[in-house]
């Protein structure tokens, strides 16, 4: 949405003394794997929410240090800001609004002023934990997220092209028996821009809020400035959530 959290409340002003809407391009909620793990959740089949982790990286690719990703006063950030938040926004989708950030930055391949690498814990005010790792040194690009609860868990892995086919796999947890498997694949193009794109023009066509508003970039940044915080102090931080809140399972 914006380079840090200062720069999207003015956004988030902006648009509440005006009459026009926001869409924050957060696609990855429009991939098919994850947008049926969600529709799951809602629906209560893996029951309550435990835990959610996420991995997510590439590699980069020769003279990636020199593009305007690692450069902070255009990205705002590295790795976390690149593909980490896009993880965040959907730990906010499942879990709703997370209170407790801690977490690391690690610069350790790419020669520039921001983090190749991020690890961070997430935790909800329910006590629901997210773990995300992100990487530009993952040399086989890779995204695996997994939603766990109290009957059963949701696997997601892959987003199609370099990516590997996306897939979605259903754990159900049994009494008295091993988990039953059931596994869901999406061959074939990434529809998630397109059916993004489509969305957001419903939206204005039908006079509604936007499915991701203003609040849900905002909330995302937060969160990813607490990371940073939470880096370089060694501590656990309280996050102030974006108001209102992200719908939780819906």
């Amino acid at each position: 949405m914006s380079r840090n959290a200062r720069e999207a409340e003015a956004v988030v002003a902006a648009i509440r003394g005006s009459k026009g809407r926001l869409h924050v391009g957060f696609n990855h909620r429009y991939h098919p794997a994850i947008r049926r793990a969600h529709e799951l959740t809602a629906r209560g089949e893996i029951g309550n929410l435990m835990f959610i982790r996420c991995r997510y990286g590439h590699g980069g690719r020769p003279g990636y240090e020199l593009e305007w990703r690692m450069a902070p006063r255009l990205s705002g950030g590295g790795e976390l800001l690149d593909q980490g938040i896009h993880a965040i926004d959907l730990f906010r989708w499942f879990l709703g609004e997370l209170v407790e950030v801690t977490g690391f930055t690690a610069t350790w391949v790419w020669q520039a002023p921001v983090e190749d690498n991020v690890f961070a814990l997430f935790r909800s005010a329910a006590g629901e934990v997210a773990s995300l790792h992100a990487s530009w040194t993952q040399w086989k690009n890779l995204f695996s997220f997994e939603v766990f609860g109290e009957r059963g868990g949701l696997v997601v892995e892959g987003l199609g092209k370099s990516y590997g086919t996306e897939r979605l796999t259903i754990y159900r947890r049994l009494p008295g028996s091993a988990p039953g498997e059931e596994l869901v694949e999406f061959p074939g193009p990434d529809p998630s821009w397109e059916d993004e794109w489509r969305d957001c023009l419903d939206a204005i066509r039908e006079g509604r809020p936007p499915a991701i508003g203003a609040e849900d970039g905002l909330g995302a940044l937060k969160l990813v400035e607490a990371v940073y915080a939470a880096s370089e102090s060694g501590k656990t931080v309280s996050v102030a959530a974006a108001a209102p809140p992200p719908t939780r399972r819906g």
